[in-house]
């Protein structure tokens, strides 16, 4: 007798009770599937651990409204700002792992451990990577007053005249401030740092010639460079960037161990289910894809990256390592 006759065969009861059971055994097989559908039930809330109006809000606030058609929930923007990140960062490490708290973490999250000598969260322990969505090219710039047209003519500039010239960068433990010490420490040149509060100003210190030489985004430097006030040298990224691509890479002009990104991802609250981080890197990698926001992402100096949770976790983990060293060996301390 054949299976369906079998099945056939039998009484109602019995026939729905084995319905029944493979229903039960199927959903077990797949609980991730399950999960997954089910999420989000209510509106999700998006940490971003600084003020609004920055190129780090802006792409979260895009990146927001584009998961909310998605996925149908409200993604809804958080700015909870503070010591360079770490207090919107410890709420969202200490947000329930339910799938409604994510976090907006810029390339501080990697400097932060070193930088501070105490931290309200575990940064390898609190949160769980979901993509390392965009990144932003650094770049080394100076007046055009200054005769250096390379970074090579620059550094032989530095060390002909020792003592003689500063670089500006947004502030302490900032990303340009890690590229100048790293460039400084690699060549020993005696050059000296000038913080400021924020890249707009220490931009336009370069720009008047206070600090001839700057270290931001290129993003950041876009008008003056643009309109002749600066030049940049070459950029810290492993490739020429979209935005200007006459511009050398570090590697390029002769400095491969001069290299940083400054970048935007997602990370979650440790113990969020595999399943919801999986849907979410999914769906964020689809919308990095959409023509509009590939339109907008340059504009703002954002290139894709759209990388797994595994490989956003190694670049967390290397690069913690690599600015840590640079931290402790120029004795960098947090303002």
């Amino acid at each position: 007798m054949s299976c369906r006759a079998k099945l056939s065969a039998m009484n109602p009861r019995r026939r729905r009770f084995l319905h029944l059971l493979a229903g039960a055994a199927a959903l077990s097989a797949a609980p991730g599937g399950a999960r997954a559908q089910s999420w989000p039930t209510r509106p999700v809330r998006v940490i971003v651990p600084f003020q609004p109006g920055g190129s780090t809000d802006i792409f979260a606030r895009l990146a927001a409204q584009k998961l909310t058609e998605r996925f149908g929930k409200q993604f809804y923007i958080e700015n909870i700002a503070g010591a360079t990140g770490n207090v919107g960062t410890a709420q969202a490490a200490r947000a329930a792992p339910d799938g409604h708290t994510f976090l907006i973490a810029f390339s501080s999250y990697v400097v932060n451990p070193t930088l501070f000598a105490k931290l309200a969260f575990d940064p390898d322990k609190d949160l769980a990577p979901v993509t390392l969505a965009v990144s932003a090219a650094n770049a080394v710039s100076v007046n055009p007053s200054l005769p250096a047209r390379s970074l090579q003519e620059l550094v032989a500039l530095i060390k002909s005249n020792p003592g003689k010239y500063s670089y500006a960068s947004g502030g302490v433990g900032t990303q340009g401030h890690l590229l100048g010490e790293m460039l400084r420490l690699s060549l020993a040149l005696d050059l000296v740092h000038v913080p400021f509060n924020g890249a707009a100003p220490a931009i336009a210190s370069a720009v008047a010639g206070h600090t001839p030489i700057v270290w931001s985004t290129l993003a950041s430097a876009m008008q003056p460079l643009e309109a002749g006030q600066l030049r940049a040298l070459a950029v810290t990224s492993k490739t020429r960037s979209q935005l200007f691509p006459d511009i050398p890479t570090t590697a390029e002009a002769g400095y491969p161990q001069i290299e940083g990104d400054s970048w935007v991802g997602l990370l979650a609250p440790a113990g969020t289910p595999n399943e919801i981080i999986g849907a979410l890197q999914r769906e964020i990698v689809a919308i990095l894809a959409l023509p509009d926001l590939k339109e907008r992402l340059p504009a703002l100096g954002f290139e894709v990256v759209a990388s797994t949770p595994e490989e956003f976790a190694h670049r967390i983990k290397v690069e913690t390592e690599i600015w840590g060293k640079v931290i402790r060996s120029a004795n960098i301390k947090p303002e």
